[in-house]
């Protein structure tokens, strides 16, 4: 059994997805947890149409059902797990009639969806950025970790809570330490000693002991002038960023900017200095994916003029400030430095990474790689924390003025801000605009037509856009995208965060909707 919650796998993860489908038609049964009727929706056993961001309040009314009708995986829960009497009072307040008005399912549904997850082992939950893209991302996560290890679904193949990355080799990025609060191989830069050895190796005398800025503290950071220059390494940050207005102007603001991409970008227009950097297929190295796999990558043509490999530029901008860095090659990186520092990844070496890679951790090199993690039910931290939360609602809900909820997110036929597949006249003739997804019953209302241009207009600003009618959103939402500049989302998406993570709300804000004063006097 799967069951995916937050996450259009068909447009978002269309590789991934065709592994779901093809297993659902072998026989495994799939539940799909999102307030979009998207195409997965045709494959599942069951598809619970939530409110958007009430993921937290249905979770936890599942989860009552499976305390209250002893329904739950009692052994895992007793001989792996710690926290279970406060998880348990927690959810007792979340019953699934309560529940109904917070979400929208019928309590039913909700009592049929707890006993068909109880009834099959193991079950496999892969959520994206639908969870976490809330202000309330991390309780997200963490519950949807709660419900798995109350079904006993952790430490067996083919079950855990997977999250499919929102882009390609966001786990290696992760994995190498391109986080504010670790060194490569997530090794915590408040640790005394792991910082002393990284020290050593990088050739400096210390390292800070606290962790770093996340972005938006750095953006904001541009203003304030606590941040002074601004190096930004493969984002769009002018396109992808939530209140494009606000994010032009912290831009705006930096006294120096450095962009290092493949392409112009919008935001190469504020960068006083940008590298041209060698593209994916240009480039020799690594990638890994969402189950830790190390992946080899060689090149496929050269890059074209002056474009070089990302850690070529960085070390020669290293050795200009007087340090000489010795490995000259992605090889010489990982054997010599990444597998060295990251425990790990001690045992992959460029000479195991040939046929399918090398799943971490792999302490050595007679290792043949992690399949599965946990074990046992042995965690890294001991026993599986319970972590009880409670719902919250996003930050900025209906009303009056704004009575529509917003959400954003991704079409199959264009890659983000379209920095490359804007680039491709195939995809453009596929997909040549965004369009806004609208309940034909809230389009009847205002007196929209299909393919009419219409404008969203949020607290933030607004953009002209055309409608169309359709049944995959529930009525008083609308669904957009934001990969064309002038109907991009982030024009209107609300800049606030998880307190945690520091990850926008892009799931989630009020918008009015109207029709063209134009258009319906003709």
């Amino acid at each position: 059994m799967f069951m995916v919650i937050g996450s259009n796998m068909t447009e978002a993860h269309p590789v991934a997805s065709t592994f779901v489908k093809n297993a659902v038609q072998n026989g495994a049964e799939l539940i799909v947890v999102d307030p979009r009727k998207h195409k997965l929706c045709d494959f599942a056993t069951l598809h619970l149409r939530l409110k958007i961001g009430s993921d937290i309040a249905l979770l936890n009314a599942i989860m009552q059902v499976l305390i209250t009708e002893d329904l739950y995986d009692r052994r895992f829960v007793d001989s792996c797990t710690m926290g279970f009497d406060e998880l348990k009072q927690k959810v007792m307040a979340y019953s699934p009639e309560r529940v109904a008005d917070i979400c929208g399912i019928d309590p039913e549904l909700i009592r049929t969806t707890a006993r068909r997850l109880a009834s099959v082992k193991p079950v496999m939950l892969c959520y994206t950025l639908g969870v976490t893209e809330h202000t309330c991302g991390v309780n997200n996560v963490l519950t949807v970790a709660n419900l798995q290890m109350l079904l006993g679904n952790m430490g067996v193949e083919c079950g855990g809570v997977n999250p499919l990355r929102g882009q390609n080799n966001v786990q290696g990025a992760c994995d190498m330490g391109a986080l504010p609060n670790v060194f490569p191989g997530y090794q915590a830069v408040t640790n005394p000693e792991l910082r002393e050895k990284f020290a050593k190796a990088w050739g400096v005398k210390d390292l800070p002991g606290k962790p770093g800025l996340m972005l938006p503290q750095m953006m904001e950071g541009l203003v304030t002038k606590k941040i002074r220059a601004f190096y930004i390494f493969g984002e769009n940050l002018a396109n992808t960023e939530p209140d494009i207005r606000k994010v032009e102007h912290e831009l705006a603001s930096a006294e120096f900017i450095v962009c290092q991409d493949i392409f112009q970008t919008e935001t190469t227009r504020f960068a006083h200095v940008i590298f041209p950097a060698a593209a994916w297929s240009e480039n020799d190295g690594t990638f890994s994916n969402s189950e830790r796999r190390v992946s080899r990558v060689r090149t496929a043509s050269p890059p074209p003029g002056l474009a070089k490999p990302n850690w070529w530029i960085f070390k020669q901008i290293a050795k200009r400030m007087g340090h000489e860095w010795l490995s000259d090659s992605a090889r010489e990186l990982w054997d010599n430095e990444i597998s060295v520092l990251a425990p790990s990844m001690k045992g992959i070496k460029y000479s195991r990474l040939e046929n399918n890679g090398l799943q971490w951790p792999c302490p050595n090199e007679d290792h043949p790689g992690t399949c599965f993690l946990h074990q046992g039910g042995e965690f890294t931290c001991g026993l599986g924390r319970f972590r009880a939360v409670e719902w919250t609602p996003p930050a900025e809900v209906p009303d009056r003025d704004y009575p529509f909820v917003l959400s954003t997110g991704r079409r199959l036929y264009h890659y983000h801000t379209r920095t490359q597949t804007g680039r491709a006249v195939g995809m453009n003739q596929l997909l040549g605009e965004e369009t806004a997804d609208l309940a034909p019953v809230d389009a009847a209302a205002m007196g929209i037509a299909n393919g009419e241009i219409i404008r969203l207009r949020s607290r933030r600003g607004e953009v002209k856009v055309k409608a169309r009618l359709t049944d995959e959103v529930l009525p008083g939402t609308v669904w957009t995208a934001f990969h064309f500049r002038d109907a991009c989302a982030n024009w209107l998406t609300n800049a606030v965060f998880d307190p945690i993570s520091q990850t926008a709300e892009y799931k989630a804000c009020a918008v009015a909707v109207e029709k063209l004063q134009e258009q319906a006097t003709g």
